[in-house]
């Protein structure tokens, strides 16, 4: 696996990602009707200009095994981790926790002292085995439907 900044031609194999990887690997939490609401395939062209001026503006990173996108995490420059996500076929080897190590890293270098994020169901004991901890459960609305997550933070210690 190689790790690498985003590039503007990374945006379709990401987005495209992002939305197999939650109706695969998040459906274990939801419910088909949640997935559609929180990756609903019409509004797919519009994420792609959305996202990658998003990615521009952040802190991206993208895993990358034989030229095939198998992961992506960015963060805002406050701290913010806005979305972690690996390939559904990649579950497990890593590759989310080589992302965030470098995002991690990255927030240290710019002086924060704290990551915050809001994690899925999925996605949430992924975080604390990586020291984040729970601010509080929230309720969130897409499309009329509502969905679970987790406000959670790490504290950073100076490497």
């Amino acid at each position: 696996m190689r790790m690498r900044a985003f590039q503007s031609s990374d945006i379709n194999q990401m987005v495209s990602l992002f939305y197999e990887t939650v109706h695969a690997v998040n459906a274990r939490d939801y419910t088909k009707e949640q997935l559609n609401a929180w990756a609903p395939q019409d509004e797919m062209d519009a994420k792609l200009i959305k996202w990658k001026d998003s990615f521009v503006r952040n802190i991206t990173y993208i895993a990358e095994t034989n030229d095939e996108i198998v992961g992506f995490g960015d963060m805002a420059h406050n701290g913010y981790l806005d979305r972690l996500f690996v390939h559904k076929n990649f579950q497990g080897q890593g590759i989310a926790t080589a992302l965030i190590n470098k995002l991690e890293s990255e927030a240290r270098k710019i002086g924060l002292t704290k990551v915050e994020t809001e994690a899925s169901i999925t996605a949430k004991p992924f975080f604390e085995r990586r020291g984040y901890q729970v601010i509080e459960p929230q309720t969130v609305e897409r499309k009329g439907i509502t969905l679970v997550n987790f406000k959670m933070s790490k504290r950073l210690i100076s490497e």
